[in-house]
């Protein structure tokens, strides 16, 4: 075999390997790139649903404490936010805040709170419905966070 033609032949693999590592690297860092933007994304959205959960949800529990008639509409609004952290949370999360609007449903049942049973309830802590949901969705976003990297 002439020297040229495998002079040429090492040149050219030397070319394709560079060229396909080259490809390859670019690829790999596009798809980290779309990775992180996904999961930013992803993150910003759960935050708003749970943020608008949490809000509605406290409305309703302090409603609850102090009505025996139920907020039809605010409940209705809960269940709509539910639905969606069904279609994109994880188990944990959905499972709390069913829990929180199961108490809510369960607390119109019970006797109106007076201002003083409520201060108590401030005090001892038993007014925070909403520690479990919120535990969870921090539990979840700090998931995201070690995927990501």
């Amino acid at each position: 075999m002439d020297v040229s033609i495998i002079s040429a032949l090492a040149a050219l693999t030397g070319a394709a390997v560079g060229g396909l590592t080259s490809g390859v690297a670019t690829w790999l860092n596009h798809r980290s790139q779309v990775r992180v933007e996904w999961t930013l994304h992803e993150k910003s959205r759960r935050q708003v649903l749970y943020s608008d959960f949490i809000e509605d949800a406290a409305k309703c529990y302090i409603d609850a404490l102090q009505h025996d008639e139920a907020d039809i509409p605010g409940l209705v609004g809960l269940y709509a936010k539910l639905s969606g952290m069904r279609a994109v949370s994880s188990k944990t999360v959905i499972r709390r805040a069913e829990d929180v609007v199961r108490k809510i449903l369960d607390t119109y049942l019970e006797p109106d709170k007076s201002f003083v049973e409520l201060r108590e309830m401030a005090i001892d802590g038993t007014i925070d419905l909403l520690r479990g949901f919120s535990d969870a969705c921090r539990d979840e976003f700090e998931e995201m966070q070690a995927k990501q990297f």
